[in-house]
């Protein structure tokens, strides 16, 4: 199973805030930034939304031993 992304910058606001990993990680975390951040009421709602707006993650395609020194 791939890393999912959910990112702030993809709704209205000024938050730049992006978190991602495994999906209940993501849920999770993102669950914890919106009710501290944004007000929002901690609930099962708000989990569906925050799934609802999960993307797959980006493969990184570099390896590290192609990162510069």
């Amino acid at each position: 199973m791939g890393h999912k992304l959910f990112d702030c910058r993809d709704l209205p606001g000024e938050c730049t805030l992006a978190i991602s990993g495994e999906e209940e990680e993501v849920v999770r975390a993102q669950e914890l930034h919106a009710v501290a951040a944004h007000d929002a009421k901690d609930g099962e709602q708000l989990r569906r939304w925050i799934r609802s707006l999960l993307r797959d993650e980006p493969a990184v395609s570099a390896s590290v031993s192609e990162i510069p020194a």
